[in-house]
């Protein structure tokens, strides 16, 4: 039964593919007579590989499968059309994608000409089922709906609540000292930080979104929920691995991209149903509850309940649509936790394989905020974490641009538009992009021309963002996007991943390098255990 489904499948393919081939002729002639009106030169095209060019989707496969894809992407581009060339045609059967590491391009689809460009129709797709309508998923009104929703929420100074990170930073040492702090002479054993990253923040954006944190670093900590009829209590303990595996499906469909109905279902609509379930719970409690959803949470903190900021209740004196606000908090959570946990793994990435990096920082944290002492708080205000040290921001935005936490993204032409560059001989002349057109933006490539970072850009230096009075980026370096649908949780991102930066060095004066030469080639992981990020083997010794 299954091969003859195969063979059906296939068969519907093959039609499909004719029939696009046939239809292909005619639009390259309108395409090529609208081009010329408007001025614009062809691209260049990237030679097709394997049948009908497939060959460079399964090379794309493949070097994701080896924690390098973008990687692949500069090295297409560069052996293939020149490390001079910088945005190319690639045709895939009878589809034709773009794929521009230019920044005076990106900059047109993000901005200048954002109203002709959306993300594309696919992503939506492939992304929904899990997470459902929201700012990082829905496009056109829905994504301006969406947008106005949440926006003011990341306005707040609530939204910067270092006494909730803290307390999830004592958590992850707790973490730590229980499962590795074992070792001699004030050494930690050697052991991967990035999933204990990815607890953090977890357990930091849930409770600041639903405000009851899931505690995966230390599920003691859980406190006992109320009972809502009709509901059976979230399952917080398996929340962070249904959102892994259902992200991992989610990869699988928009490689495969409009093929995906290829794909079996079952496993994905699964992780779906509980990520849903999960949400759905506190939507129930906070709908149930009205404005007493803050009184009726037990206090986690010490604090007064009324005092919480929790994103849920502010969500929800806007529109009590339960779906939409099941949706709108999934999405903040994965991108609030994700990004997030992907960002601060690849800073101690990289200062565990520059040591003199990790001394020049750690110095300037204790002069500025001195020794760490397990039974005194803190005492960092937000202000002075965002301005006191700049070669933090130095040491995140090196980071960023060495291994950028989204090193792929993409937008579709919802018209007929232009580029202000790629067509021509010398890739100087305007290009022509129908309506349809799919734009590949892969941010790593941008972050590895030699042209615009210098001679030195493959080596890790955050000095290079103070000199000549600080590096100003634009569009050349979009870590979290830019123009009108940049990350709103940018700012939020950035402090929590300062603050743990500071409380980590406070507390560790050396970190050493458990996992592989410190000239290793960068790996982006794609397995569930290290999401978007690399695995971050080290040994730590306690000041």
């Amino acid at each position: 039964m299954f091969l003859f489904a195969l063979a059906v499948a296939a068969a519907i393919c093959v039609f499909q593919l004719a029939h696009s081939l046939q239809r292909k002729k005619s639009v390259r002639r309108r395409n090529d007579e609208e081009a010329a009106r408007l001025g614009c030169s062809p691209a260049r095209v990237m030679p097709t590989k394997g049948f009908l060019g497939f060959g460079r989707l399964v090379e794309s496969v493949k070097a994701t499968k080896a924690d390098r894809g973008p990687q692949y992407v500069v090295e297409a581009i560069d052996q293939e059309m020149g490390k001079d060339v910088h945005t190319c045609v690639v045709p895939i059967a009878d589809y034709e994608l773009i794929v521009t590491r230019d920044p005076a391009n990106v900059q047109a689809m993000l901005a200048s000409k954002a109203p002709d460009w959306d993300v594309g129709e696919q992503r939506n797709a492939s992304w929904k089922p899990l997470f459902g309508s929201g700012v990082f998923t829905s496009r056109g009104e829905a994504w301006k709906h969406s947008r106005a929703l949440v926006r003011p929420q990341f306005t707040k100074d609530q939204i910067n609540d270092l006494a909730l990170i803290e307390r999830h930073v004592q958590q992850l040492f707790s973490a730590i000292d229980r499962s590795y702090g074992a070792g001699e002479k004030g050494w930690t054993a050697s052991f991967d930080l990035q999933p204990l990253f990815y607890n953090m923040t977890l357990d930091i954006t849930t409770e600041l979104i639903y405000g009851y944190s899931v505690h995966s670093q230390n599920p003691s900590e859980r406190v006992e929920l109320p009972v809502i009829p009709g509901y059976e209590p979230p399952d917080r303990e398996n929340i962070g691995t249904h959102m892994d595996a259902g992200k991992a499906w989610v990869e699988t469909r928009g490689a495969l991209w409009k093929y995906r109905w290829l794909l079996p279902t079952r496993e994905f609509n699964a992780h779906c149903a509980a990520v849903h379930k999960y949400a759905e719970w506190f939507v129930q409690l906070r709908l149930q509850r009205g404005d007493k959803y803050l009184a009726g949470i037990q206090s986690e903190t010490g604090l007064t309940s009324p005092g919480r900021y929790i994103l849920l209740d502010e969500l929800a004196k806007l529109t009590q649509d339960p779906v939409e606000l099941r949706s709108q908090t999934l999405n903040i959570l994965t991108a609030g936790r994700d990004t997030t946990a992907s960002l601060i793994g690849w800073v101690f990435y990289f200062l565990a394989r520059h040591q003199d990096v990790f001394n020049k920082l750690r110095e300037q944290i204790l002069q500025q905020f001195g020794p760490y002492h397990p039974s005194q708080p803190s005492g960092i205000e937000f202000k002075e974490l965002r301005d006191s040290i700049p070669y933090i921001n130095s040491v995140v935005n090196e980071a960023l641009r060495m291994a950028p936490v989204i090193p792929l993204n993409e937008r579709v032409a919802v018209r007929d538009t232009v580029l202000p560059r790629g067509g021509g001989d010398d890739g100087n002349d305007p290009m022509f992009v129908p309506k349809g057109t799919q734009v590949l933006i892969p941010t790593y490539a941008m972050t590895r021309r030699d042209d615009i970072w210098g001679p030195d850009v493959s080596q890790f230096r955050p000095e290079r963002w103070e000199e000549n009075g600080g590096r100003k980026f634009g569009f050349e370096f979009i870590p979290f996007g830019g123009g009108i649908r940049q990350c709103l949780g940018q700012q939020f991102a950035r402090t929590k991943t300062a603050y743990v930066i500071v409380r980590l060095l406070q507390r560790y004066d050396k970190i050493e390098n458990a996992q592989e030469p410190a000239d290793a080639p960068v790996r982006f992981h794609h397995t569930i255990e290290n999401r978007s990020g690399s695995g971050v083997q080290v040994r730590l010794h306690e000041a």
